[in-house]
């Protein structure tokens, strides 16, 4: 006959808990929505016209961000909490990027802005308005939408997608 000292912990563990959240002696998870730390930048669901295409090195020609399909004046707003960077003109378009604890900085373009360097932002906070002339673009105006760590580009989407949790064994 085997000891419970002989027996791994979560085969103990993991049952008693089950056992007394049905018994009512463990409180259950809270029902309170979780508020999210991410959005889409314009209407959620925006159609994606042209995807993330990481370059194969750092200089090698790629797709560092998203085209999301939307009309000029669409109000572009933060996806996440963070700092305006920079809100100006570069290569002759309008630009607004954020940076974002952790070291992620998303990027905004064309979008006159509406907001200006060191200026905090909350989600959903307004940045500017979309503009018409992103090459490429087969709507009336595309949002160019990137997202980056350090200067690793990184597909802006995974931002909207739920993490993924793996459970890993305790031996």
């Amino acid at each position: 006959m085997a000891r419970l000292t002989d027996v791994p912990p979560a085969r103990v563990l993991v049952p008693l808990t089950v056992l007394l959240v049905l018994l009512g002696g463990v409180p259950a998870a809270s029902a309170a929505p979780v508020a999210p730390l991410w959005g889409w930048p314009v209407t959620a669901g925006t159609p994606v016209t042209r995807p993330f295409a990481p370059p194969p090195s750092p200089y090698a020609a790629g797709h560092r961000g998203v085209d999301l399909a939307t009309v000029p004046g669409q109000p572009v707003v933060a996806a996440g909490v963070g700092v305006v960077a920079f809100a100006g003109m570069v290569a002759g378009r309008p630009v607004v990027s954020v940076d974002h604890p952790g070291g992620l900085r998303t990027t905004y373009e064309p979008v006159t802005p509406s907001v200006a360097a060191g200026q905090a932002v909350a989600l959903g906070t307004p940045l500017g308005e979309l503009t018409a002339g992103h090459a490429g673009c087969p709507a009336e105006a595309c949002l160019h939408w990137g997202l980056r760590r350090g200067g690793t580009y990184l597909d802006p989407l995974s931002l909207l997608r739920a993490p993924r949790v793996r459970l890993l064994p305790w031996d």
